[in-house]
């Protein structure tokens, strides 16, 4: 798997993340500063209340930023069979029910899933559960992890 392709694909996705914030941003700004959105008494909250959501999508989107700038400085690492799973690690593992899925160990955007080449992957900080049982850890390994109060055991089958 060409992971420098792997890497400009999730420099892209984080890049429309931003786009997003960016327009949600200006859009509750527009609002919180539309003259009809004025109070006409007190408890006429709308421009208010578009503010504050303003103030919240600019953290946002300076949060998308960082993530991108992060990201970018995240070398390109190829790992073999024998390394530990750690940041920059590709890794597919196969659980109880033989269901394979991959995921992508990154400092940033925790939870985003993707399309790459047909295969889903799905990216994972290494703060998160999954990704405390998927650090330090190698090809063959099992970890056990508990979801909704349901144990499931996946095995470590690849790691790139």
């Amino acid at each position: 798997m060409d992971k420098t392709m792997l890497h400009h694909v999730i420099v892209e996705k984080l890049t429309h993340l931003h786009s997003v914030a960016l327009s949600a941003t200006q859009t509750a700004i527009d609002t919180a500063t539309d003259q009809e959105n004025a109070p006409e008494h007190k408890y006429d909250t709308l421009s208010l209340e578009a503010a504050y959501l303003a103030h919240g999508q600019a953290q946002r989107l300076q949060q998308c930023a960082k993530d991108i700038n992060t990201f970018k400085s995240l070398p390109i690492k190829h790992f073999s069979e024998e390394d530990l799973c750690s940041l920059g690690a590709l890794i597919e593992v196969n659980d109880e029910n033989d269901e394979h899925k991959w995921f992508f160990i990154s400092p940033v955007a925790g939870g985003l899933r993707f399309d790459f080449n047909g295969i889903l992957i799905q990216l994972v900080t290494s703060e998160s559960p999954l990704g405390k049982g998927l650090v330090k850890s190698r090809v063959g390994d099992e970890f056990d992890m508990n979801i909704a109060d349901h144990q499931k055991t996946y095995e470590i089958m690849t790691l790139l």
